[in-house]
C-alpha cells in the first residue's frame, strides 16, 4: 500500500469514528461557521499594476469528478480579472465544460486546444477566445481533445506538449488556469508539467478527502520525475454547508492534515452557480453580491497575496 493510500486510509478511519461520536447525544459537531477552522490572518486587498507578466500556471486538478474544478476555474479567472490581473483560461477536459460555463458551443468549434496541441501551424492567436469579462481569454476545448490522449502516445516528449504550446504567450499574462479532466492521464500530466502550482478544489465530503491522498502521489511522482518546480499551490473546500455535520468534520480534518496549504476562502453552496452556468457568465457578472461571488473574490485576494509574498523573497 502506498503513502497515499495509507493516509486515505488513515482518514477513513478517523471520519467513522468521528461519526459514530457524533450520533451519541449531546455530541459536540464543531462550528458551523467554516471561518472557525481556515482563518489565519487578515487577506490584503491586491495593489493595482502598471505591466504584466511572467504568468504564474496553475492547474485545477482533482481526479474526482464534480468537486468544482470548472467553476473555481471560471470564477476564479473571473475575479482575478477584476482585480486588474490579466488570465488566460485553459479548458483542457474534453467535456468542454469551462467553455460552455463562458458561454462559448464546443460543437461550433472550428479549431480548439486540441489543433494547438497537434498541428504545428496553429498558434494561440488562432483558438483564443475574449470573454466577456475585461482581461479574461479562453482556449477552449471540446470533444477533439480526447484524441490527442492517445496520438501524443508516440510523441517525443509527449508530456510538455503543453508546456510548448504556452510558452510564446506566458508574458502576457498575469495567471493562466488550467481546467483538468477528472482523471490522472496524459492530459493531466502535461497540465501538471508545465504549472508552477497545482490547485486542488474538494468538496466538503468523504470521498473527496480519499482522492486528495491518492493525488498527493501523482503530484510528487510528476516533480519527482518531469517539474522539480511543481508546488501544492493549495486546498479549496467547495461546497460547504453548514447544516450538516459531515462538511464539518472533513473541513476540520481538512485543515488539520493541511495547515496553511487549505486556502482561508470556504465556498458554501448556492443555487447561483448553476445558474451562472446556464447563463454562460461568471457568477462575478451574473450575481456580483452572491456569497458565491465574495467568496471567489477572497479566493482571488489569497492567490494574488500569495504570489506577492514569491515575488518579495
Amino acid at each position: 500500500m502506498g503513502i497515499g493510500e495509507q493516509q486515505a486510509e488513515a482518514w477513513t478511519s478517523v471520519l467513522r469514528a468521528e461519526q459514530q461520536s457524533a450520533m451519541d447525544l449531546g455530541a459536540h459537531l464543531g462550528p458551523a461557521d467554516p471561518t472557525a477552522y481556515t482563518t489565519r490572518r487578515p487577506i490584503p486587498d491586491p495593489f493595482p499594476i502598471d505591466r504584466h507578466g511572467p504568468a504564474r500556471i496553475i492547474a485545477m486538478a482533482n481526479q474526482k469528478g464534480g468537486v468544482g474544478k470548472t467553476t473555481t476555474t471560471i470564477n476564479l479567472g473571473a475575479a482575478l480579472a477584476e482585480y486588474g490581473r490579466r488570465v488566460l483560461l485553459v479548458d483542457f477536459d474534453p467535456q468542454g465544460a469551462l467553455s460552455v460555463g463562458l458561454g462559448v458551443n464546443p460543437h461550433e468549434l472550428e479549431l480548439s486546444v486540441y489543433n494547438l496541441l497537434m498541428d504545428p501551424e496553429v498558434g494561440i492567436e488562432d483558438i483564443r477566445i475574449k470573454t466577456d469579462v475585461a482581461g479574461l481569454h479562453l482556449l477552449p476545448a471540446n470533444i477533439d481533445l480526447s484524441a490527442a490522449e492517445i496520438q501524443l502516445v508516440n510523441e517525443v516528449a509527449r508530456e510538455m506538449a503543453l508546456a510548448r504550446a504556452l510558452r510564446p504567450v506566458l508574458r502576457d499574462y498575469d495567471f493562466i488556469l488550467i481546467d483538468c479532466q477528472p482523471s490522472l492521464g496524459l492530459l493531466a500530466i502535461n497540465a501538471l508539467t508545465v504549472a508552477h502550482g497545482v490547485l486542488i478544489p474538494l468538496e466538503c465530503e468523504f470521498f473527496s478527502l480519499r482522492g486528495v491522498a491518492l493525488l498527493l502521489d501523482t503530484i510528487d511522482k510528476v516533480r519527482e520525475r518531469l517539474n522539480f518546480d511543481l508546488d501544492l499551490e493549495g486546498i479549496l473546500a467547495t461546497m460547504y454547508d453548514s447544516r450538516t455535520t459531515h462538511c464539518r468534520q472533513v473541513l476540520q480534518r481538512v485543515v488539520e492534515a493541511f495547515g496553511d496549504k487549505v486556502y482561508q476562502t470556504v465556498v458554501t453552496k448556492t443555487v447561483k452557480f448553476p445558474e451562472s452556468t446556464v447563463a454562460g457568465t461568471p457568477i462575478t457578472t451574473l450575481d456580483p453580491a452572491s456569497s458565491g461571488a465574495r467568496n471567489y473574490r477572497q479566493l482571488a485576494r489569497e492567490v494574488i497575496a500569495a504570489q506577492a509574498e514569491r515575488d518579495d523573497r
